[in-house]
């Protein structure tokens, strides 16, 4: 990995507003550009906005006109954009899609895996979990529900993912975002040696729907390195200090402070991970 400058981007969606969603997301890329960003991540169905009840109403394909739009931005202002919206499926259910856009006008996608139990009516789960590259560092995607799994990080990281963006569609419910993360999000980065980058949607968007926001940058040994939890939308442009992780990755520390843990597994152990046995 190299150094690298990232941006996460806390969002107020207007549910069903493809186009005036976009024009938001236009500006903060604009804002990012002016700022020298390499990759910018938009929270979870930034484009149509969350809603399960009407996100069939609101898919469309991939490639489609939401990501010919990105894809013309990733081009424009020479950075990789992270965009979410609802993906057709080909059946009645689509996918929680986050597209990936590169400058040279190539176009990638992950769509989320582990959908949760108020989802799963409306939903089709993605089954592969991909990493991506672009000059600088090699990165997965796991939207929200995802990072409670814990063997998905694992699985990234085992393929050389160095860096996890996150994107969120959290409402205000579930309580204090950044609290919630810091149980879980910094494990993910400590146990599997790698940067966690976590954003939001914030806000009220429809009726009886708010989004607590959030945004959230933690190094590979699970230290929050930047954050903004305001409560309100902001981009928040944080450098990535690649001499840790390379440090990690390469076998090249000195003492077991800085060992790549996943190196010493054994996976002949961990038969129930794949074929489980739960006691009662």
């Amino acid at each position: 990995m190299k150094d690298l400058r990232i941006a996460l981007v806390q969002m107020q969606v207007t549910i069903g507003d493809v186009k005036k969603n976009r024009q938001k997301m236009v500006a903060f890329v604009e804002e990012a550009a002016s700022r020298k960003v390499e990759i910018i991540c938009f929270p979870e169905l930034c484009v149509p906005g969350y809603n399960r009840e009407r996100a069939r109403d609101f898919a469309e394909p991939v490639p489609g006109e939401s990501t010919t739009q990105i894809s013309q931005l990733a081009r424009s202002f020479n950075m990789v954009i992270l965009a979410g919206l609802a993906e057709t499926s080909g059946s009645e259910k689509p996918y929680i899609t986050q597209v990936v856009a590169y400058p040279n006008g190539r176009i990638d996608k992950y769509r989320k895996t582990h959908l949760g139990k108020s989802e799963r009516p409306y939903f089709t789960p993605g089954e592969q979990l991909p990493v991506f590259e672009m000059e600088k560092a090699r990165f997965g995607v796991e939207i929200c529900w995802d990072l409670h799994f814990p063997e998905v990080t694992t699985v990234l990281s085992l393929q050389g993912a160095e860096i996890i963006f996150a994107p969120h569609a959290s409402p205000t419910i579930v309580g204090d975002r950044r609290d919630i993360w810091l149980k879980y999000l910094s494990a993910r980065a400590y146990d599997n040696s790698v940067f966690i980058a976590a954003c939001n949607l914030v806000g009220p968007a429809g009726e009886n729907q708010e989004f607590c926001g959030g945004a959230l940058v933690i190094d590979p040994k699970g230290n929050v390195i930047a954050e903004d939890f305001q409560g309100k939308e902001g981009l928040l442009v944080v450098d990535l200090d690649s001499r840790l992780i390379n440090t990690i990755r390469h076998n090249e520390a000195t003492t077991m402070r800085h060992s790549f843990y996943l190196q010493s597994r054994r996976p002949e152990l961990y038969q129930l991970l794949v074929n489980p046995v739960l006691k009662k």
